[in-house]
């Protein structure tokens, strides 16, 4: 009895001392850099899109808010480095929303457990742009599907699972018919080969395509959004195109280890929400097609629920898998 008297002590105490550990870390924070780990590689939309945030952020809270690039594996490089962090408030993910909503679906081993992370602010949301070979005479996407009908046509993307490639078969997918996908490593050699004639269509990022699109080098379809390109008003998006129900709206996440205290979450959340509602972030950012819109953790994740379930149904009946 006295032995066990001891050690339920022992425990007590040892719990009571990480309540005050975990206590003074909150008043503390931040006593060190923060970082946000991107997965993507640097200059892309979503990396330009965080770099003005963090600087707000760093102002507000009055300690460096460092933008790291993790790239590889579709992202699950740097969503495995920011899983395995301390859940202390000083490790964040800003990444598109197919790092966790699609990758646990086509991956094996993604490299860590998907409820490591949690997220909690549905950014930003972007689209894709549906471009083809001027040489194919296609003006909008119902000359696509109805050639694709009688012949076979290719579409490049920025590799397999990427917003681009989910996009198209979730378009083919819903309309029967068949296309045959070429994955690329990133969006810069897909757009090469799709101006040189070896590769029909395809779906990137207006940003990417804009200059193209503007030269007559490829002709723009549709945007996938349910809501116009401010880069591209002129350009129909695909449920104006005569795909009523069609949506392809894809979300920036802000996510962290489960477990940051509470305080620590409400602080960042604060500083980070007030960058994103901005007037000025929300003009810089239409340069590279996205929209600022933020959100409650509540309605992130509800939103990254509704996302990773459509995203599973339509990797199943594909059998998506990774490049």
């Amino acid at each position: 009895m006295p032995c066990t008297r001891i050690a339920r002590r022992t425990l007590a105490g040892l719990a009571a001392a990480a309540l005050l550990t975990a206590a003074h870390a909150a008043d503390t924070w931040p006593a060190k850099p923060i970082r946000i780990i991107v997965p993507t590689p640097p200059a892309g939309p979503s990396d330009i899109a965080v770099r003005p945030l963090a600087a707000a952020v760093q102002k507000a809270l009055g300690q460096a808010v460092i933008v790291e690039n993790r790239a590889g594996a579709n992202g699950n490089i740097g969503a495995a480095e920011v899983a395995r962090a301390p859940a202390d408030g000083y490790t964040w993910l800003w990444a598109m929303d197919p790092v966790l909503t699609v990758n646990k679906h086509i991956y094996k081993n993604i490299g860590y457990s998907s409820d490591a992370i949690v997220v909690l602010n549905a950014a930003a949301r972007f689209s894709q742009t549906l471009i083809c070979n001027p040489g194919l005479g296609f003006k909008s996407v119902k000359d696509m599907l109805e050639a694709a009908k009688t012949r076979e046509l290719t579409y490049a993307t920025g590799g397999a699972g990427s917003p681009g490639h989910l996009v198209m078969e979730s378009l083919l997918s819903g309309t029967g018919v068949k296309m045959v996908h070429v994955p690329y490593k990133g969006p810069a050699p897909a757009m090469q080969d799709l101006m040189g004639g070896q590769v029909d269509c395809g779906f990137l990022a207006a940003p990417t395509v804009l200059p193209q699109i503007q030269s007559g080098r490829v002709t723009a379809l549709a945007t996938t959004g349910r809501t116009r390109s401010p880069l591209l008003p002129a350009l129909p998006t695909i449920a104006e195109s005569g795909y009523p129900d069609f949506d392809g709206t894809y979300w920036l996440l802000l996510a962290a280890p489960k477990g940051v205290p509470a305080d620590i979450q409400k602080r960042f959340l604060a500083a980070m929400d007030a960058a994103i509602r901005s007037p000025q972030q929300q003009e810089r950012v239409k340069a590279v097609d996205i929209e600022m819109v933020g959100s409650s953790p509540e309605q992130a994740q509800a939103r990254v629920r509704e996302i990773s379930d459509k995203w599973e149904a339509l990797a199943r009946k594909i059998n998506l898998k990774p490049d």
